[in-house]
């Protein structure tokens, strides 16, 4: 999952929800040396991606790309998926999505004494670029999928994935509006 989809599910105060992004920073990172809050946010980010990366819904998603991108498809699954989040929002949440993604650009903010400072640069342009909202729009999904093809050191067919995602949207759609309960109902019941 990416990480709209990870501060969605994880457990209810700020620190935890840092938490569920610093699990993709954790990299170099004492752990144990974190409030403990910050620390069930990272073990939630770990139990949601295992659980994510098993389900059938998800593992049938990843098949629909073709082989030469196929290898990208849990990374552009994570990406879509937070677009999907946003566009079926009501059918997984009470709250109002603006109201949702401004309290997280704050906490995040708020509590970037919490982050090594590899998260902490990648926060600051999440809310300065408002990357939750671009990612309401599939073409501007698109460019964030394109825009990590290029970071990545080594040739790959990464790059345009966007064309496989929009020819195959209503099946990936499907299976994640299949996935999504499933996972939210084993967010919520994580310790």
């Amino acid at each position: 999952m990416n990480h709209l989809a990870h501060v969605f599910l994880a457990p209810d105060s700020p620190e935890a929800r840092v938490g569920s992004i610093l699990g993709d920073f954790a990299r170099g990172v004492d752990i144990s040396a974190l409030p403990d809050a910050v620390r069930r946010g990272v073990r939630h980010h770990r139990a949601v991606d295992s659980f994510t990366d098993q389900h059938p819904d998800v593992l049938a998603s990843k098949q629909v790309f073709s082989r030469q991108r196929r290898r990208f498809a849990g990374v552009a699954l994570d990406i879509l998926y937070d677009h999907f989040l946003l566009k079926h929002w009501s059918r997984f949440s009470e709250v109002e999505q603006d109201q949702f993604i401004h309290l997280i650009y704050w906490e995040l903010q708020e509590h970037e004494h919490l982050m090594p400072s590899s998260m902490a640069r990648v926060t600051r342009r999440m809310v300065g670029y408002d990357w939750f909202g671009a990612y309401k729009d599939l073409e501007r999904v698109g460019y964030a999928l394109d825009r990590v093809a290029d970071r990545i050191r080594f040739r790959n067919s990464f790059a345009g994935i966007i064309t496989e995602i929009q020819a195959n949207q209503a099946e990936l759609e499907q299976n994640f509006l299949s996935f999504f309960p499933d996972l939210q109902k084993f967010a919520g019941d994580i310790e």
